[in-house]
């Protein structure tokens, strides 16, 4: 019987949907998929207008386009570049922008960008329509593409900003940051409160700015001075991300951050730390000697898959398995920089693009 959302059953409505199920191909991920329809017929006999069932229907369209989009990219890691739209081509942050994008495709990665113009476009062009994505929004007045995605199949037009969002961050494995305004702002604090709260990453923040250029310094003086001095952030947040005028120091704070570090996932009360090569014990020792910290109960230990992950894409990749206290992400960033210094030089390393 599926299960509803709230943990009851609806003998009849479980039955129905359980029909339709069955009457479906083989379906892999039948219990996610009996829940969604399970969901979606519960709120058909709630008092929900028509404005309501627009936002959902839409809301599930645009997500059925992005899985569809995305999917045959899936291996290949992908950098979200946000920047300001009124920078001109000829200003030092576009060329700053361009030469990122063309320096990080050149090295296997894709981009995601807003696919408007000035930084967005700087990064398309510099990556080409070939190794990017657009993201793009629809709104009441005209919402142009620049001329390096537009029309390319993989730029995408979404309804609404939060269906956007959701998959600028669901598959970027890192993300890169020029100057920009408000709305750059926006994107600096959301990514870094969903990295520092465990919904977003581990993955690279990355701070451009142009040769020279104090924007983001300026920024971090503020964060530094207002918040970390009165206790609000952690001094190990700082970990979190880089600030770089240096396109060479950007793209390696990305390749080296997935040069042995692979992913992790929550299976219950555990963090699994999936890795392209195995710790000997002496680094794993070293590891919870540096790290006892941030480990709740018992210590970091190597692991093989656990059950939960059976199916998963990873299963074959070895782990580290500990009781991560959820709060210390700046020190989980230096974790994972310090597993990936102990193995830099292991075979697996040389592509750090492909997932």
């Amino acid at each position: 019987m599926i299960p509803s959302p709230s943990g009851e059953s609806n003998v009849p409505l479980d039955a129905k949907v359980a029909d339709l199920i069955r009457q479906l191909p083989a379906l892999k991920h039948s219990e996610w998929i009996g829940r969604s329809l399970l969901t979606i017929a519960q709120m058909a006999k709630e008092d929900l207008d028509r404005l309501d069932w627009k936002i959902i229907s839409a809301s599930l369209r645009d997500m059925e386009k992005a899985f569809e989009l995305f999917y045959p990219y899936r291996h290949t890691r992908k950098i979200a570049i946000f920047g300001s739209a009124r920078v001109p081509p000829a200003s030092p942050e576009y060329l700053m922008a361009r030469d990122f994008a063309r320096a990080i495709a050149q090295q296997g990665f894709m981009v995601i960008t807003g696919g408007g113009g000035g930084i967005m476009q700087a990064a398309n062009e510099g990556a080409t329509a070939e190794h990017s994505f657009g993201l793009n929004i629809q709104l009441p007045f005209e919402q142009n593409s620049n001329p390096f995605i537009a029309g390319d199949r993989k730029l995408l037009t979404f309804k609404y900003f939060f269906t956007r969002k959701l998959f600028f961050l669901r598959e970027s494995d890192a993300l890169a940051l020029f100057p920009g305004g408000f709305g750059t702002l926006d994107e600096a604090f959301e990514c870094l409160t969903l990295t520092q709260t465990g919904k977003f990453g581990p993955a690279p923040v990355v701070l451009i700015d142009r040769p020279g250029g104090d924007y983001w310094h300026d920024w971090d003086a503020f964060v530094q001075k207002q918040m970390r001095a009165r206790g609000l952030i952690s001094a190990d947040d700082r970990s979190l991300y880089t600030i770089t005028d240096d396109i060479n120091v950007a793209c390696d704070a990305i390749a080296s951050f997935y040069l042995v570090y692979h992913s992790c996932r929550y299976v219950r009360e555990k963090l699994v730390i999936r890795l392209k090569t195995e710790l000997s014990d002496a680094c794993v020792a070293g590891l919870n000697e540096e790290f006892s910290d941030i480990v709740v109960t018992g210590k970091i230990e190597k692991s093989q898959a656990l059950p939960p992950e059976i199916g998963d894409e990873t299963f074959d990749l070895p782990r580290l398995i500990l009781h991560f206290n959820q709060r210390d992400l700046g020190r989980l960033y230096q974790l994972i920089a310090t597993i990936n210094q102990m193995c830099a030089a292991a075979p697996e390393a040389a592509h750090p693009e492909q997932k």
